[in-house]
Formats: C-alpha cells, sequence, structure tokens
C-alpha cells in the first residue's frame, strides 16, 4: 500500500550534477529515516546516504562534501543532490524509507531504483 518511486537519474558527464528525488505514497502517516543506497555494476549495493525525520544526516566517505540529502516532511519526498559526479559514481540509486502508518507501525520499503551514469 506504499510506493516509493524515484526519479532524475540518467546520463551525465564527470563532473556535471543530477538531482534525484524519491516520492512515497499510500497509507503515510509519517516516515522516519529515508536514505539513498546504490548498486554499482559488479558491486554489492551500499549506503549512499540517509537522513531522519528530523533531518540528521548520514553520508557514506566516498560522496560526502558531494552529495546532500535532503527531505519535504510536507511530501513525503526525498533528495539526493549530486554534485562533482565520477565514473565510480555510475550505479543504479535506490530510495529507502521507514514508513509510519496511522497505528503507528513501522514498516521498511525499497524503490525500484533509477539508473545514474556518469560518463569519462
Amino acid at each position: 500500500q506504499v510506493q516509493l518511486v524515484e526519479s532524475g537519474g540518467g546520463l551525465v558527464q564527470a563532473g556535471g550534477s543530477l538531482r534525484l528525488s524519491c516520492a512515497a505514497s499510500g497509507s503515510i502517516f509519517g516516515i522516519n529515516t529515508m536514505g539513498w543506497y546504490r548498486q554499482a555494476p559488479g558491486k554489492q549495493r551500499e549506503l549512499v546516504a540517509t537522513i531522519t525525520r528530523s533531518g540528521s544526516t548520514n553520508y557514506a566517505d566516498s560522496v560526502k562534501g558531494r552529495f546532500t540529502i535532503s527531505r519535504d516532511n510536507a511530501k513525503n519526498t526525498v533528495y539526493l543532490q549530486m554534485n562533482s559526479l565520477k565514473s565510480e559514481d555510475t550505479a543504479v540509486y535506490y530510495c529507502n524509507a521507514d514508513v509510519v502508518d496511522w497505528l503507528n507501525s513501522v514498516r521498511n520499503y525499497w524503490g525500484k531504483g533509477t539508473l545514474v551514469t556518469v560518463s569519462s
């Protein structure tokens, strides 16, 4: 009953920027932690960044200083601003969220992913 839909992926040159968005919809009272994960070709899925309901953030060392995670609680949306992109950022980026329903039950959801390709 909850869906996460990512958007904003695409092809970009090294050094360029992209902004990813993930909108949650369905039976939602609120969302606790939201995050972005990525899976590069031939590699395991890894955490990119997370953000709590109150705005506390955490970043992977590989993206710190280049990426910024943010959220709009009123829109149940999380964003990932990606600057100074490198070829090693190429991956499918997945949105993740801990969704609170109207009975205070928390469940974790994943989006289907959006592909980011950085050319070099």
